[in-house]
């Protein structure tokens, strides 16, 4: 039975990981004669062709049509995986990350595993774990683009030294007006990102919840709180320059202060591949050094 791969990736500067990963599509070449099919992102094919020979040789999509495949695997770090993850969207297809960036928290394997990755996938020996995904949309304008976050929401101050002040509701209920450098809505996914270095909490993949937290909050009671992901969050922000930020997964657009947000769950989940052996409390001790 032939098994069908869509491969993303980065751009590598470092001479070290470029060579990586030509080596990697040496590697893959191999399992392309074993009945596995290789789809390559264009432009990552694009780049690769400026080193490699083997990249004409697979056929190619556009990242914003990825074809229907097996496996999507991803090439490079957490970056990479976010906008993979946002390409694939609705077609919930299983990703693995393959990390040849830095800490790669998101990544299951090392580039330089990667044989041993081809060798799970081929004989199916890995789970599929789901992680819920942010939805961002405004009754007052259209946002554009994929407004999905994999890991967290942040609306930010923007062009200004003064805080802005985020009216916030739970559903229909008045939560706070934070008063703040800004505030973060985080999925678990994205507790151990910007969420985690505001002082906010660690928590499973699986739990099915959001968290709320603020970012150099001026009362020291706004500490972040955890809320089902069943709510929905609204926001109405104030701001001395009339505007601010909004950052979903990294990305960011400036708005007016009178664009209202409505942030709930998206109608679709990620799948993320994980191999024999992993687990939450490895990958945090592994990558964050719990405990050491």
């Amino acid at each position: 039975m032939t098994m069908t791969i869509a491969v993303y990736g980065n751009k590598p500067r470092d001479p070290q990981r470029r060579a990586e990963v030509i080596d990697m599509m040496a590697l893959l070449a191999r399992y392309a004669g074993m009945g596995v099919k290789f789809m390559l992102e264009q432009r990552y094919s694009s780049y690769l062709a400026n080193y490699t020979d083997i990249a004409a040789t697979y056929p190619t999509f556009e990242s914003e049509t990825p074809p229907a495949t097996d496996i999507v695997m991803s090439i490079g770090g957490d970056g990479t995986f976010l906008r993979t993850a946002n390409s694939v969207r609705a077609l919930e297809t299983p990703i693995i990350g393959i990390n040849s960036g830095h800490l790669g928290y998101l990544a299951a394997a090392q580039i330089c595993d990667m044989e041993q990755v081809m060798e799970h996938i081929m004989n199916g020996t890995y789970t599929i774990e789901p992680r819920s995904v942010l939805s961002v949309s405004s009754p007052d304008i259209s946002l554009g683009g994929h407004p999905f976050a994999l890991n967290e929401v942040a609306l930010l101050k923007q062009d200004t030294a003064s805080m802005i002040s985020v009216a916030t509701r739970i559903g229909h209920i008045e939560l706070a007006d934070y008063r703040a450098d800004g505030l973060i809505v985080s999925t678990p996914t994205g507790s151990t990102g910007y969420n985690l270095s505001v002082g906010g909490p660690v928590v499973s993949p699986a739990a099915p919840v959001w968290i709320i937290s603020p970012i150099a909050a001026h009362s020291l009671s706004m500490r972040p709180l955890v809320v089902s992901d069943s709510e929905s969050v609204y926001t109405e922000v104030k701001s001395r320059s009339g505007s601010y930020l909004l950052s979903i997964d990294g990305k960011s657009q400036v708005l007016d202060e009178s664009v209202r947000l409505h942030i709930q769950r998206a109608p679709w989940q990620v799948f993320v591949v994980h191999l024999p052996g992993q687990n939450f409390p490895l990958t945090l001790r592994s990558k964050l050094m719990w405990g050491v």
